[in-house]
């Protein structure tokens, strides 16, 4: 029996209002440079599901790849690692800045991850 992908919606459309903050646009300017009507986003964030076409205009905007969103990924790494790994990338961020914040947020994941495996 072959076990069926599971898309994580929430967590893509998450991943979306970031990169929408972080590029400094509006929904409504993603809404124009994609071709998604301003409606199929308004649905997604009550989460409903967009059509294939909204989704991969979507992604090539964004740069998410839909495959980090399912549930049969298998993760090469841990999440962290890969944060670590985007911050040092980042053309925004020179080495020292990339280090400061990655100190700052492995500080805040350790407390965190380990407050939830205390339950």
């Amino acid at each position: 029996m072959t076990r069926r992908s599971q898309f994580d919606f929430s967590s893509f459309y998450a991943a979306l209002g970031t990169t929408v903050q972080a590029r400094g646009v509006t929904w409504k300017v993603l809404s124009e440079q994609t071709g998604v009507s301003q409606t199929t986003l308004s649905r997604m964030s009550s989460g409903r599901q967009p059509d294939a076409v909204s989704l991969t205009a979507l992604s090539a905007w964004s740069g998410l790849d839909p495959v980090d969103f399912t549930s049969l990924r298998r993760r090469a790494s841990e999440p962290i690692a890969m944060f670590s790994k985007l911050l040092r990338e980042d053309p925004n961020l020179d080495r020292e800045s990339a280090e400061a914040l990655e100190s700052i947020i492995m500080t805040a994941y350790g407390r965190f991850r380990h407050q939830s495996n205390d339950r």
